[in-house]
């Protein structure tokens, strides 16, 4: 049974793109159905939360906005080897939840995330993921692409397989 789900950002609740204006501010376009499948998760009492290598705020303003319980901004960065990587930063979630990884599905779609993945109960990537995401052993691929309705996919999934 899931008791965690977690999705990282680019390319998976967004399209992947990165968007700027003229004057350099940076843009992201989110999904509602994404949203609303995260929303309706929480509603049945599964906590949600967003890990990504990026501190944005744009990303920040989403996770507001969707009440999400989690959110590691920074976190599975190859560029900055300080930081948390995705696996410990769930590890820290599911120690505050006392439950396991296999309690968890994670979806993500590049190279920082197949560590995770391969821990977790419920790995899933949109189809557009990553050669090396496409890869990991028992992997749902969703039909839906990132940005476009992946995470409510999988999250419809989670729910009616609960009722």
């Amino acid at each position: 049974m899931i008791k965690l789900f977690l999705t990282d950002v680019d390319g998976c609740l967004t399209d992947g793109g990165m968007y700027y204006t003229a004057e350099g501010d940076a843009m992201k376009r989110f999904c509602v159905y994404d949203g609303m499948g995260m929303v309706r998760l929480q509603q049945a009492g599964i906590p949600c939360g967003i890990l990504t290598s990026e501190n944005s705020p744009i990303v920040k303003a989403r996770a507001e906005k969707l009440k999400l319980q989690y959110l590691y901004l920074g976190v599975g960065s190859r560029v900055n080897p300080n930081c948390l990587t995705k696996l410990q930063a769930a590890q820290e979630i599911c120690q505050e939840l006392d439950i396991s990884l296999e309690e968890v599905c994670y979806v993500g779609d590049d190279v920082n995330d197949v560590e995770l993945l391969t821990k977790v109960g419920h790995p899933c990537c949109p189809p557009n993921a990553r050669p090396e995401v496409l890869a990991v052993p028992g992997i749902h691929v969703l039909k839906t692409p990132g940005g476009q309705g992946a995470v409510r996919e999988i999250a419809d999934r989670i729910l009616e397989g609960r009722e």
